[in-house]
């Protein structure tokens, strides 16, 4: 945000408008604002000359601002109170506010949701506010301190702290798969879902098996939720996060096609810009995420849903 800055009055100017406004003559504007009256007339006589109008009249003993002057100091006061109340609010809670966060749907419903308690505990002056977005955006044109990013760390312009790998694994409805497949590339045989910004990971998948150079073709959705639904209700085969699927695991409403869960290309990252001074709500949440991190990294789960 840009102000024309030539029309940006001084706060004393600003003061000593608002104060003749409310107590009517210049002597009790001073007496207000321990200053001389002749001080405060300076301070007026600036501020029309800065804004090159009249904001005053005199009559007798009193000042009388004009119409217009009135309708300015009105607003003045609005922003005055609002600077009071955010210079309040610094003194009071000087690591506090709000941080914003764009999440991936499924990482943030299931890895990042279920954590989010003890960073409230232990934080309580930080409001943190969610909002999906599935790609890399550019930080200079949004509203967001920080992102979850899956893949490489091929985000330009922001820095990475590593949140955990990702290791999937084939599954399928039972009535689909009655039993385990004998080998991998039965898998060819049976329909298979994948999501549209993953459309390689079948390929991957079935060269981890020994079998390279294939890329088999399969329905598209465009998150892991909607695409897991879809394998549950008998769609097809999918290749989904372990940290997704350990309930539907455990209660059996997906079963293993294939092995055990391999390790996908890319891994979870909180990323946030370079070139933005950190602000105290980012500088707690990445400590927090730096804990976190670690712990699921030695095996410590804090939450039996999340594997």
């Amino acid at each position: 945000m840009t102000f024309a800055r030539r029309y940006l009055p001084s706060l004393p100017s600003l003061l000593a408008l608002e104060a003749v406004d409310r107590l009517g003559t210049a002597s009790a504007a001073a007496a207000e604002l321990a200053l001389t009256q002749g001080a405060v007339s300076r301070q007026l006589k600036v501020l029309e000359e800065q804004l090159g109008i009249p904001l005053l009249i005199r009559e007798r003993q009193r000042l009388r601002l004009t119409p217009a002057a009135q309708d300015y100091v009105r607003e003045a006061r609005h922003a005055l109170s609002i600077l009071s109340a955010a210079s309040l609010t610094l003194r009071a809670n000087p690591t506090g506010g709000s941080l914003s966060l764009a999440i991936l749907p499924a990482f943030g419903m299931h890895w990042l949701a279920p954590r989010l308690s003890r960073f409230a505990e232990a934080h309580p002056e930080v409001t943190v506010n969610l909002s999906t977005r599935l790609r890399p955006f550019d930080f200079a044109e949004s509203r967001f301190d920080a992102a979850i990013h899956y893949g490489r760390q091929d985000w330009p312009g922001v820095d990475y702290l590593r949140l955990m790998d990702e290791e999937i694994l084939a599954v399928g409805a039972p009535g689909l798969l009655p039993k385990p497949l004998s080998r991998a590339e039965e898998v060819m045989g049976l329909p298979l879902l994948q999501l549209d910004s993953r459309t390689g990971d079948w390929g991957r998948w079935l060269a981890q098996h020994g079998l390279t150079g294939l890329r088999p073709p399969g329905m598209l959705f465009d998150q892991f939720a909607t695409m897991m639904q879809g394998a549950i209700h008998g769609l097809g085969l999918a290749l989904l996060p372990m940290f997704l699927i350990g309930r539907e695991l455990a209660e059996g409403r997906l079963v293993p096609a294939f092995g055990g869960p391999v390790r996908a290309l890319g891994s979870y990252y909180l990323v946030w810009p370079k070139q933005r001074p950190e602000r105290a709500p980012l500088a707690s949440f990445r400590a927090w995420a730096t804990v976190e991190a670690g712990a699921g990294a030695s095996g410590v789960n804090h939450d039996q849903r999340v594997p």
